[in-house]
């Protein structure tokens, strides 16, 4: 079964503007969450990366065509072309619509800024004139505009409800004209309302819609995906003010009309659009809730006060210490609210693309209770700490992870929150674990994002390695140990949940049995959590950030876990799981540091991944074939045996490691012979 697609990517290398990339990815993660992860990439993943299976939407933004054409032109285009004519989309925002276009017109007579002449991609059979409207200038907003554009809604049957006309930001994109179509593959999506200063046909296209083979492509002149909360005012450019107002009061229109050409490029549109949720508090507590003052006393040299307030201002974030008692206070309750004025904001959709490293953070400290339900509706404190008992039972050697909790309903990223900020780190202990219910700034392995809404475990859990050790017992097992810890813990749930069809691929995912396969259909594995592991040094100890994320309840944009069970089985309860995770982490740690990465400890590993005797093509090697026959046991690294005619082993051994940025782990390999 080919992979599902869930991958947005947008085009961030040559040619591209950052404004435009950020309002790009922006607004997309905002209609596409969670059912996409919106992933930057550069040229060298589109020339290098086998990024086609997985990519559901490849997104052109703002910028200039002709740095686009000096990367791409040649193989990169005809990659790009390949991939929509085999049933992939393609959306180009301005420089992108130029870019798809068969030629390419601006500024003719212009000498200093014109271009003219043909495009490869061609995916609208005729030509790109512009700038439509004059006064365009390269990195500038002396030629921005708002401007009303007429939309075709005969042209969206079946994509949604869509406006009759909205207002979009404008700067420098075409009109598209003189189509040669004889098959009648392209469609006008939207027209702009006012006159052009360019010839721009009867139409006066703004957007059109081009079927490519199996395949279609989206070309837009206005940059519809600039959203005016994400605008700053220039007061240096006439009418700016206007044109931020004129935008933000026609703001449901143009995201409407956008969710229609996405959903008519077959993507699945989050129709209640996705509001940027407020950060939550952090909530500190402890098994024995005595010994959360003990650890603010461990934290004193790092707190500074100011005007009788705690703080702990870090190295990427300040943390505000508050007590339990003060969160229901008036003031309390005010600085909870949305827009208050105080220097803890609460940032909405409304305020656009935010800078999290301006907003406060504030831990309530609870030194003699466990948060009430009140505080954490989302995350039961007593159901954690009873399993983290419950558990302890029977591992002998877990008795201190999970000691020391922190946990927020929304966070940044649980793993940013601790490994960014080596103040608050260098202070924490093994097993100190934060846990949240939704992450706003999610990381995933090299650029990838994970997709974190609620229903997912997450969760990042400090390990203090000591350095003198790390030469027999090194850093990279760890990651193997959680993968073992994880399907461990969700296989010893309960009893009759050993049979969940779970499976770890190398070197760090969790993948599961896709549930909507039919039975007669070749086992298909969907990924459905993933490790990702930081690591700094401080006072002699390998600090690691183990960060772990598992879609437990929550179906998109896979599965979950909660979808692999019977219907006789309780769905899980993500509390009683990271506690089950904690424990079984800790006895495998405490293995690891004792005997080191034991054959028990391999085979343990072995037994839940999916590579098992895989066959595999080693590009390095100009296509050699190869079968996967383990991990190496000084530094982790994947083994495999390069087979000869008949599949027959010729006796090399490679030793294989990720380049940890590719989208398939088999194409990015970097060898070494064993």
């Amino acid at each position: 079964m080919p992979p599902r697609k869930l991958n947005v990517l947008v085009y961030t290398g040559t040619g591209s503007t950052v404004e435009s990339v950020k309002h790009a990815i922006y607004s997309l993660r905002r209609l596409l969450s969670p059912n996409y992860a919106v992933i930057p990439i550069t040229e060298t993943v589109l020339l290098k990366e086998p990024w086609a299976p997985t990519c559901a939407l490849l997104v052109f933004p703002g910028g200039a065509d002709l740095g686009y054409c000096r990367v791409l032109n040649g193989e990169g285009n005809s990659i790009i072309s390949q991939y929509v004519r085999r049933g992939g989309s393609y959306l180009g925002f301005c420089a992108g619509g130029y870019y798809g276009s068969k030629k390419c017109e601006f500024e003719v007579g212009n000498k200093p800024m014109e271009v003219v002449g043909s495009r490869e991609l061609a995916f609208f059979p005729g030509t790109c004139r512009g700038g439509a409207f004059q006064g365009f200038q390269y990195h500038s907003e002396n030629g921005a505009r708002a401007v009303r554009v007429n939309v075709v809604k005969d042209a969206f049957k079946g994509s949604g409800l869509v406006p009759e006309v909205f207002t979009s930001y404008y700067n420098g994109g075409g009109v598209f004209v003189d189509a040669v179509d004889q098959n009648n593959d392209h469609e006008v999506l939207a027209s702009y309302a006012d006159d052009l200063d360019v010839e721009g046909g009867r139409e006066k296209a703004a957007l059109v819609y081009c079927k490519v083979g199996q395949g279609a492509a989206v070309l837009s002149g206005p940059h519809p995906e600039f959203a005016a909360a994400n605008l700053s005012p220039h007061h240096d450019v006439a009418g700016y003010d206007d044109l931020i107002t004129a935008l933000k009061a026609d703001d449901d229109a143009r995201t409407s009309f956008l969710k229609a050409c996405l959903a008519k490029l077959g993507l699945e549109v989050n129709q209640e659009t996705s509001i940027v949720p407020s950060l939550s508090r952090l909530h500190l507590s402890s098994l024995s809730s005595s010994n959360v003052d003990d650890l603010l006393h461990a934290w004193e040299e790092i707190i500074t006060k100011d005007e009788g307030e705690e703080y702990i201002k870090a190295e990427n974030d300040t943390f505000h210490l508050q007590k339990p008692e003060t969160m229901w206070s008036v003031t309390g309750l005010r600085e909870s609210l949305p827009n208050n004025s105080s220097d803890q904001k609460s940032p909405d959709a409304s305020e656009g693309m935010i800078d999290y490293t301006t907003i406060i953070k504030r831990i309530v400290t609870h030194e003699n209770a466990w948060p009430e339900a009140r505080a954490t509706p989302y995350f039961n404190h007593n159901a954690f700490y009873s399993s983290l008992q419950e558990y302890r039972r029977s591992q002998s050697e877990s008795d201190e992870w999970g000691d020391f909790l922190m946990y927020g309903e929304v966070v940044t990223s649980t793993n940013t929150l601790l490994e960014k900020n080596f103040k608050l780190l260098s202070k924490l202990p093994s097993g100190f674990t934060l846990a949240a219910t939704t992450q706003v700034a999610g990381r995933g392995r090299g650029n990838n994002v994970w997709v974190s809404p609620a229903g997912s475990l997450i969760m990042s859990t400090v390990i203090n390695h000591p350095a003198h050790i790390a030469p027999s017992r090194p850093i990279v097992f760890i990651q193997y140990l959680a993968a073992i810890a994880i399907v461990d813990a969700i296989k010893s749930y309960d009893r009759g949940y050993d049979e969940v069809p779970v499976k770890l691929k190398w070197p760090n995912d969790v993948y599961a049995l896709d549930p909507r396969q039919p039975s007669s259909s070749p086992a298909s594995y969907v990924k459905i959590g993933g490790i990702l592991s930081n690591c700094s040094y401080s006072s002699g100890s390998y600090q690691i950030v183990l960060g772990i994320g598992i879609n437990a309840t929550n179906g998109r944009p896979t599965t979950s876990l909660d979808a692999l069970l019977p219907s006789h089985l309780a769905p899980f309860r993500i509390e009683k799981l990271v506690a089950g995770i904690l424990t079984r982490l800790e006895t495998l740690y405490k293995t690891f540091v004792r005997r080191g990465f034991t054959r028990d400890l391999e085979d343990a590993y072995y037994t839940h991944w999916l590579h098992g005797r895989q066959v595999v093509n080693l590009e390095a090697e100009e296509g050699v074939k190869a079968r996967i026959v383990g991990i190496t046991r000084d530094w982790g690294m994947l083994r495999a045996e390069e087979l000869g005619s008949g599949d027959r082993p010729t006796g090399k051994i490679w030793a294989l490691q990720s380049d940890e940025n590719s989208f398939d782990f088999f194409r990015g390999l970097v060898k070494r012979k064993i």
